[in-house]
């Protein structure tokens, strides 16, 4: 079994309570809106980190991110893209397992056409009424099961 955290919409802001969940997962994917290259740094001392840039992410540092990422790991293929409605393709002709996207800071998971579409909330600093969330996605004999975590119950 392999797991994978999966975090976006940080916008500067990297919780401890985020970095403990994180602690013993197998790779980290940060979905975009970063804020500070501090937070890949961090995320990096927990396990390996694949990110991209978001739309709040235009300073220099963060032209070292690409704007979406294909990457295969612990054998599903996985897209990564910041607002998923910028997707121009259906996953499944690409043969991809798992579309992870950030930018509404709105948890959820979601099954379509041979996809999961998996967005981990915002772990950063609350916006509105939302919850401060992250997720998990657990590979277990080469299937994937995601979970969302609230990891902030104060109020900032």
């Amino acid at each position: 079994m392999n797991t994978l955290g999966v975090i976006s919409d940080t916008h500067g802001l990297l919780r401890e309570d985020a970095v403990a969940l994180l602690q013993g997962v197998d790779h980290i994917v940060h979905a975009g809106d970063i804020g500070n290259p501090a937070i890949i740094e961090r995320l990096e001392r927990v396990a390996p980190v694949s990110a991209i840039r978001g739309n709040v992410d235009v300073e220099p540092w963060a032209s070292m991110f690409p704007d979406t990422l294909q990457v295969t790991l612990f054998g599903q293929k996985i897209f990564v893209i910041h607002d998923r409605k910028d997707m121009t393709f259906a996953p499944a002709v690409m043969g991809i397992n798992l579309v992870i996207s950030g930018h509404s800071h709105r948890a959820s998971i979601e099954s379509c056409d041979d996809a999961i579409y998996l967005n981990p909330g915002s772990a950063g600093p609350r916006r509105f009424r939302l919850p401060i969330t992250l997720a998990m996605v657990q590979i277990i004999h080469g299937r994937m099961v995601p979970k969302i975590y609230e990891i902030a119950s104060d109020l900032r």
